[in-house]
């Protein structure tokens, strides 16, 4: 068709300038549902621009507490999820959404409350005795009550400590439906107490007279996950930029950024990848 109509234009006396069809290839770029923690530390605002300039893969972050961010990834709507609340992790997986779940690293929770501690807890290392009391005084506490994995932290110290907080709750015990710097926000302006995870608290800016309460108890360990959403069941699933991005993570490159970034001198996250699935 292209030669009978160039014939004809050259019969004609016309000249025809003949252009190459465009070539579309995919978009190089992925959306990942992860949590509000690795969002407000500023950790995907450090380690994003590395990974572009690395592979030219740009990625969308969903920034969600990791109820929802799963939930998210059970509707094809992400590539990739990396999320920190193991048991929701392992149930996602048993319910055959992802293809494999890798540790990417780990940091702590920490009890935040006011300078004034009116529930006399500051200094202690046994958060299961904080909230005994917390629980005992009826001081205020602050809980994000949106299904993170901050949140089912929370219900399962306030559980190892012997409470159950859905009947034992009163006024003392506030749910916003929020995310940590809300929470942090509130707890702030109620001098009250809450659970954040360190590196939100360490890049939270408006603190006011909120210090660390307790620290270093061994069941305040937090790890985050990460997995690629299975394609076999959303095929809209971008495999290989996917795995791209959980290969870079728990590679020893990706696994040294995250140790690189810090606040203030302090290290946010610590890599513990050890490249097997779990």
């Amino acid at each position: 068709m292209q030669n009978r109509i160039q014939s004809l234009a050259l019969a004609l006396g016309l000249s025809i300038v003949t252009m190459a069809a465009p070539a579309f290839s995919q978009e190089k770029s992925i959306v990942v549902a992860s949590t509000t923690s690795t969002q407000d530390s500023g950790l995907f605002g450090y380690l994003l621009p590395l990974f572009k300039a690395k592979t030219g893969i740009d990625v969308k972050v969903i920034a969600q507490g990791t109820g929802q961010a799963l939930d998210t990834a059970r509707r094809g709507d992400a590539d990739v999820v990396f999320v920190h609340a193991r048991s929701q992790e392992e149930k996602f997986m048993s319910e055959g959404f992802g293809v494999k779940r890798f540790d990417v690293m780990y940091n702590d929770f920490v009890l935040i409350g006011p300078a004034s501690d009116p529930a006399g807890v500051k200094g202690s290392k046994d958060v299961s005795a904080a909230l005994k009391t917390i629980q005992a005084k009826a001081a205020p506490f602050v809980s994000r009550g949106d299904k993170s994995g901050t949140h089912f932290a929370e219900l399962a110290l306030w559980k190892d400590a012997g409470i159950d907080i859905a009947t034992t709750k009163g006024p003392w015990y506030r749910e916003i439906g929020q995310g940590m710097g809300a929470a942090l926000s509130t707890a702030n302006a109620m001098n009250g107490y809450v659970l954040s995870d360190r590196g939100t608290w360490l890049s939270f800016k408006n603190r006011g007279d909120l210090v660390i309460a307790v620290e270093g108890d061994k069941r305040m360990f937090n790890q985050y996950g990460v997995i690629l959403v299975n394609p076999d069941k959303f095929p809209s699933v971008k495999k290989e930029l996917g795995q791209a991005f959980v290969d870079w993570l728990i590679s020893p490159e990706g696994q040294n950024v995250i140790a690189n970034y810090k606040i203030d001198g302090q290290q946010l996250f610590f890599p513990n990848a050890e490249k097997k699935a779990s």
